[in-house]
C-alpha cells in the first residue's frame, strides 16, 4: 500500500520526497503557485553521489514508482494524506497562507514528522520536565504551535547537507553530504508502525543494484534528533560573523579547542534533559565530516542575503540552559552576534 505523504517546502523537501517516490508512495509538494506550476510540468531533480562513485546521479521524479504533485498552501486538503513532514524554515510558518495551512493540519489530526533544524514545540513538550513555555522567545511566532497534539508530532534530525544551485531553477536539488535523516517514533504506536515501514522501504531501494544514500532511520530515543543542536551551535551559527559568512569548515577549525568546548556543552544540555551519550554524535566524527563543507551553513547565507529571520535553534539551547542552570558565555556570544545582524537586517528592510 503506497502512503500519501504532504510534505511543506519544496526545496529541501524534495530530497525527503524524492526518497520517498524512490520508495512507491505518493508525495505532495506545498510551494508557491509558481513552483508548484514548474514542479507539475517538469517535476524535481535531486543529484546526490551514491557510494564509491566521484560523480553525482540526477534522479528525476518522473521515473521513479511513486507520484509527485505540487499545490499551492490554500489547495491542500491535509485530511486525505497519512502523514505530513513539515520540511519548511521555521519563520516560514508565520507567512498567512501556511499558519492557515497549519491550522487545518492540526485540526485534521494528521500525524507530523519535522525536518527542520528548529523543533516544533508540540515536540519538546514531549520531553518531560521541559517547560515549552518558557521557550517561545526563540520561535518567530509561537502560536502557530497551539493546536497542535504533542503526540502527533515527532522530529527528524536534517542531516543531510543540500542547496538549491543558483543557476538552476528551484526544483533542482544538490545532495552535498548525503548522511541518513534520524527520526524519533511516534508516541502512538499506530504511527509510529507507519514510520518504520516508510523506513523500510526507504532502505530497500536500489539504483542500478546500489544501494542510494540519506536513508530514514528511526529511533526509540527522543533525543536522537537533538544530537543535531550541538553541531549546530558549534559550526552552523558560528558562520555568522559581524563581517561576511565564513564556511563551516573554518567556524569548526579556526580555533578546534573552542568549538570542542562548545560542543560538549551543548551535548551535555541534552544529557540534562535525558539523552544518552549513544544518541549523540562524538565531536571528532562531527569535525572531521567538517572539513568537507566548505560553504556557509544556510542560516550564514540567509542572513548575509537579508533574511530579518531565521531559524534561532542557538536561542531554544540558551533559554534550555538557562532554565537548567547552564549558561554559557560561548552560547552567549553565538546568539549575541545573530541578534545583531537580523537586527541590522530588520533596520535595513523597514
Amino acid at each position: 500500500m503506497a502512503y500519501k505523504i504532504l510534505i511543506l517546502g519544496a526545496s529541501y523537501g524534495s530530497l525527503l520526497g524524492t526518497k520517498l517516490l524512490m520508495a512507491g508512495h505518493d508525495v505532495t509538494l506545498v510551494c508557491r503557485s509558481q513552483t508548484a506550476r514548474l514542479i507539475n510540468a517538469e517535476g524535481t531533480e535531486v543529484r546526490l553521489k551514491l557510494k564509491g562513485e566521484e560523480q553525482h546521479r540526477t534522479i528525476r521524479s518522473g521515473d521513479l514508482p511513486g507520484r509527485l504533485d505540487a499545490k499551492a498552501p490554500e489547495e491542500v486538503d491535509p485530511a486525505v494524506y497519512d502523514l505530513v513532514a513539515l520540511a519548511m524554515q521555521e519563520p516560514q510558518y508565520s507567512a498567512h497562507a501556511i499558519w492557515t495551512l497549519m491550522v487545518r493540519i492540526a485540526d485534521a489530526h494528521v500525524p507530523c514528522l519535522s525536518i527542520m533544524n528548529m523543533p516544533p514545540l508540540p515536540y519538546l513538550k514531549r520531553i518531560p520536565g521541559l517547560d515549552a513555555a518558557q521557550l517561545q522567545a526563540s520561535y518567530t511566532n509561537a502560536h502557530v504551535w497551539d493546536r497542535f497534539d504533542p503526540d502527533l508530532m515527532t522530529l527528524c534530525s536534517p542531516d543531510p547537507q543540500a542547496f538549491r544551485p543558483p543557476e538552476e531553477q528551484p526544483n533542482v536539488l544538490h545532495v552535498g553530504l548525503p548522511t541518513n535523516f534520524k527520526a524519533a517514533a511516534f508516541a502512538d504506536p499506530a504511527h509510529d508502525k507507519m514510520l518504520r515501514r516508510l523506513e523500510a522501504d526507504i532502505d530497500a531501494v536500489r539504483l542500478d543494484g546500489k544501494e542510494v544514500p540519506v536513508k530514514l532511520r528511526v529511533f526509540d530515543s527522543l533525543f536522537v534528533p537533538l544530537a543535531k543542536w550541538s553541531m549546530l551551535l558549534t559550526g552552523n551559527y558560528r558562520c555568522i560573523t559581524a563581517g561576511e559568512p565564513r564556511p563551516i569548515r573554518e567556524a569548526v577549525h579556526a580555533d578546534l579547542e573552542a568549538s570542542r568546548t562548545i560542543y560538549a556543552h551543548v551535548d551535555a544540555i541534552a544529557r540534562r534533559l535525558g539523552a544518552d551519550p549513544a544518541d549523540q554524535v562524538p565531536f571528532e566524527k562531527y569535525a572531521r565530516a567538517a572539513e568537507g563543507l566548505l560553504k556557509p551553513s544556510s542560516a550564514a547565507r540567509a542572513v548575509a542575503a537579508g533574511a530579518p529571520a531565521i531559524e534561532r535553534v542557538d536561542r531554544l539551547v540558551q533559554l534550555i540552559g538557562r532554565s537548567l542552570g547552564m549558561d554559557s558565555a560561548a552560547v552567549d556570544w553565538v546568539v549575541a552576534t545573530v541578534d545583531a545582524k537580523l537586527a541590522q537586517n530588520q533596520r535595513l528592510s523597514a
